[in-house]
């Protein structure tokens, strides 16, 4: 594209291990800000940004206050998930929430034997069961009850609540759940066992932080519940519109845990402005004319931000394994689902068909929408490193080619005309644009999509 072009729009990263989506938007942001690539368009933003009106710009928060690359993501993926992270920059961030809905493709390691909290490798065993009669051609039969459509249970680990109250508080205070636990359809279209893992063969491990009896029994007590649910024959509950609504609330506060669980891990995913060591940077940034990196001078100063290294390192492969003898299989297994599909609720569900347990020992999403992980849309996330000179024509090819497809058009920002205003005086219509009240500029986009796999 012409040097100076306005470059907005939508493209894909692959995020690396151990990093939450949030850490994987700075580390963009943090290059972004001081290229070439990106200066025609916080050009045409502080153009913009003086032309608001005096109202307009109190209103503004103090975290919104400084210039920077918009950026979102078009649903999360968790730290121990790598794979397709799709980032919408500029405009492109109000594309976002058409990929909540869309199809996307797994590619996951299922360890066997045993059951954690979490239902993935990185959290406190619950159970062990027996993995001696788990073979391929029996994991295969058991896989087929899981293909099609059908009606599956989130992860209970969750502080999902039935009538505001988390169901493990139920089971800590000897109540009774008061009704179903609330499940979703889901639908797979494809689900292969792609590579098969005898006993031995791999280094896969079992966490080695078990929980206290405590709370094994307070997470079996809901487990067996969601099991008397999933055997039952009869017709699902009909709810009351109070019920529904109830439902409703508890379901939005699950997906908002579920995010303040990244952020848990990631204490910088709302960055602290007023902190003396930020408000610096901040008038560095609006002193100095910014360096483009990989062209006019050093790349930006590389750090780790806290969204990074959240998963334990994996134990050496001469580390003694937490069994005896060679150990549980393990297998591959590829799956194309629907939005809402909870990849590790159905690795412990796989477990416990087999009548043992399963977890998620591995997580990697190669597809999402027209986005795939070895597609010309997705770029590498090492590529950052390199410098503008690598990834530059990257992000050059990948905006441009949606921004043709999709309607839009890149452009050399033609500055406004500024409008001197004082409180009180209007500012005329048709010569602002207005924040996007669902992204913000630091950070990942609010409008964030269901998180399918974590």
């Amino acid at each position: 594209m012409a040097k100076g072009d306005v470059l907005e729009g939508v493209f894909a990263i692959n995020k690396p291990l151990g990093m939450s989506s949030a850490q994987v938007i700075r580390d963009c942001q943090s290059h972004f800000q001081h290229s070439a690539t990106f200066k025609p368009l916080l050009e045409q933003d502080r153009a913009n940004r003086a032309n608001e009106s005096w109202s307009e710009k109190r209103r503004r928060s103090k975290a919104k206050q400084g210039i920077r690359v918009k950026m979102g993501h078009g649903g999360t993926l968790d730290p121990l998930a790598t794979g397709v992270l799709i980032l919408g920059v500029g405009k492109g961030t109000k594309a976002l929430p058409r990929f909540l809905g869309c199809t996307k493709t797994y590619e996951t390691v299922v360890l066997f034997g045993a059951s954690t909290d979490t239902y993935d490798r990185v959290g406190r065993l619950i159970k062990k069961g027996p993995y001696g009669e788990i073979t391929r051609p029996a994991v295969e039969k058991a896989m087929e009850s899981f293909r099609g459509k059908y009606r599956q249970m989130p992860p209970l680990y969750s502080a999902l609540k039935m009538e505001g109250k988390p169901l493990y508080e139920y089971a800590r205070e000897g109540k009774p759940i008061p009704r179903e636990i609330e499940t979703r359809e889901v639908d797979v279209s494809e689900l292969e066992l792609v590579e098969w893992y005898d006993p031995g063969t791999h280094d896969h491990r079992w966490p080695t932080d078990e929980a206290d009896l405590t709370e094994k029994n307070l997470v079996d007590s809901v487990w067996r519940v969601a099991k008397r649910q999933a055997a039952s024959d009869e017709e699902p509950r009909v709810f009351t519109p109070e019920q529904e609504e109830q439902e409703s609330q508890a379901l939005a506060q699950y997906q908002t845990t579920k995010r303040a669980a990244e952020e848990s891990f990631d204490s910088l995913v709302h960055e602290d402005l007023k902190s003396p060591k930020r408000r610096k940077v901040e008038e560095i940034e609006q002193a100095e004319e910014p360096m483009m990196s990989g062209a006019l001078g050093k790349l930006p100063r590389k750090f780790k931000g806290k969204g990074s290294d959240l998963i334990p390192t994996p134990p050496a492969p001469n580390t003694p394994p937490p069994w005896e003898g060679k150990g549980p299989p393990a297998a591959k297994i590829r799956m194309t689902v629907t939005s809402g599909f909870y990849v590790r609720s159905f690795c412990h569900d796989l477990g416990e068909k087999l009548g043992s347990g399963a977890m998620m020992a591995e997580l990697c999403r190669t597809r999402q929408g027209q986005f795939s992980l070895d597609g010309e849309r997705c770029m590498e996330y090492d590529d950052l490193d390199k410098g503008e000179d690598v990834w530059g024509p990257q992000i050059d090819s990948m905006l441009g080619a949606w921004s043709k497809e999709n309607g839009g058009s890149t452009h050399r920002p033609n500055p406004p005309a500024r409008v001197q205003s004082s409180p009180g005086t209007q500012q005329p219509e048709g010569t602002e644009e207005k924040p996007d009240s669902k992204t913000s500029q630091g950070d990942s986009a609010q409008a964030e999509a269901s998180l399918v796999g974590a």
